[in-house]
């Protein structure tokens, strides 16, 4: 048995400030970097064998941090071409080296011409009906955006492809953003529409499953008390 871990990436400076980042480069805030620390204790004693994450850096860091408090792993950003020559490392005091693959296929769901702008601003100057619909609904793209429907077509192929099977050798975690795990958890839960609109997923608090038999489980959302499965924020 190995288990799945989703994390959404901790507080970006823009969600700290409302706005729409979609695939904007935006860092954690302070508070983003301690919810990243705290998953990291809640983590610390797993053993991961690969990690996943956007190519988005509130996601790297994410993942970054979390790693950073892992017992067993040290975590190594995979590089292509010459970086990746200059980049071995080894692991110290017994701690293995974990994979860190980044991908375009798990960035946040593209907002287009919404990105940058403040949500309440956009509600003034678009209507709340619009916005709102645009935000939580599922085929309905924002301007020169995407759809949730549209994440899902470049979010769910990569995780049948490259997440999936990586869990055929032990715990995987995955540091992305809200609408692309959102895609994610639709697919593996097999959530309806109306479902997945009602899915809000929390800033750096792990979502874990079990991999069974080549089947995921959800055992909920981890805290310092255990599992909560269906935490409400």
């Amino acid at each position: 048995m190995s288990r799945l871990v989703l994390v959404r990436h901790g507080e970006s400076l823009w969600n700290k400030l409302n706005l729409f980042t979609g695939w904007v480069d935006v860092p954690l805030s302070e508070r983003g970097i301690d919810e990243a620390l705290r998953a990291g204790e809640l983590l610390k004693d797993w053993k991961f064998e690969v990690v996943f994450t956007s190519e988005l850096v509130r996601a790297i860091s994410t993942a970054t941090l979390i790693m950073a408090k892992n017992k067993h792993g040290v975590a190594k950003i995979v590089h292509e071409g010459r970086m990746g020559e200059w980049g071995e490392i080894h692991g110290e005091d017994g701690k293995n080296v974990v994979p860190v693959y980044r991908s375009w296929h798990l960035n946040e769901r593209y907002y287009g011409k919404l990105q940058g702008w403040n949500k309440d601003r956009a509600r003034e100057v678009f209507g709340a009906e619009r916005v709102h619909l645009w935000r939580r609904s599922y085929d309905v793209a924002p301007p020169g955006g995407e759809s949730l429907k549209d994440t899902a077509a470049r979010t769910v192929p990569f995780f049948r492809e490259r997440i999936l099977p990586a869990l055929n050798g032990g715990n995987v975690l995955v540091s992305a953003h809200g609408n692309s795990l959102r895609s994610i958890v639709m697919h593996i839960e097999g959530l309806t529409r109306e479902e997945v609109l009602r899915l809000n997923i929390p800033t750096g608090v792990p979502l874990v499953y079990d991999y069974v038999d080549g089947r995921l489980k959800r055992l909920g959302y981890l805290g310092e008390k255990g599992y909560d499965p269906d935490l409400k924020i």
